[in-house]
């Protein structure tokens, strides 16, 4: 499987010194990919590239299959790390679910990729999210526990996952998700999502207040969409371009 030509002009596979926060400046987020290898997995063969980038000193990874290079319309997931359910397979949430599935969806297609973002629980980290999971045991939702906590509803950012598809030369995406508002962000980066694929997965004893919040108050598209308002339609559902 050949491993795509970055587009920009950029030191591919190579060092990078040590991540200084106060060399932060206001310009345009970028990406070096530094590494890349084949990996089997039970989908298939995938390539995984490691990049690093100036806006934090966190591994932000690249998971694809296929030649991407000024492909049109690629399936595409941008994942944000879950360490509970990506490796410990929690049923608090439907994230390791939509890993798994969107890889068997570019596995089946031939061509696609996932890239994975360190932005875990909604970018507040690992230690805060346990602690909103505490709350969210003692019956607030998942919104209300992060901001009793001091942090937004949802702190992601999906600027470098721009960087990283430009850097793969993907011209358009097909963007598997469930979730409107990075459809938008993508968008404002100077993505082209010519069209969403869906992301859903079954609800469970655990993760059904979950979910129906994302639906109610995170605008997520799911249960056939009860909650979303009809304005939403056309600007987060684009269809797909000739």
């Amino acid at each position: 499987m050949p491993i795509v030509k970055p587009r920009r002009k950029i030191a591919a596979f190579a060092s990078k010194p040590p991540f200084k926060p106060e060399e932060l400046c206001m310009s345009k987020p970028s990406v070096t990919r530094t590494a890349a290898a084949r990996i089997p997995t039970r989908h298939g063969d995938f390539q995984l590239c490691y990049y690093t980038n100036t806006v934090d000193n966190k591994e932000h990874l690249a998971f694809y299959m296929g030649d991407l290079e000024q492909a049109e319309a690629v399936l595409a997931r941008v994942h944000s790390e879950c360490f509970t359910g990506d490796v410990l397979g929690s049923l608090r949430c439907d994230c390791g679910e939509q890993l798994d599935r969107a890889l068997a969806l570019v596995a089946n297609e031939g061509q696609g990729v996932v890239i994975y973002l360190r932005q875990e629980g909604r970018g507040i980290g690992l230690e805060q999210k346990l602690h909103a999971y505490n709350l969210q045991d003692q019956g607030y939702d998942t919104v209300d526990a992060n901001l009793m906590l001091g942090h937004g509803a949802d702190e992601r950012s999906y600027s470098l996952a721009a960087c990283i598809l430009d850097d793969l030369g993907v011209e358009s995406v097909r963007l598997m998700t469930n979730n409107p508002a990075k459809i938008n962000a993508l968008q404002a980066e100077g993505i082209k999502v010519v069209a969403r694929v869906p992301l859903e997965i079954a609800v469970n004893a655990e993760n059904q207040g979950y979910m129906i919040t994302k639906a109610k108050r995170m605008d997520h598209l799911l249960f056939s969409k009860p909650f979303a308002s009809s304005h939403h339609s056309d600007l987060h559902e684009p269809q797909p371009t000739n």
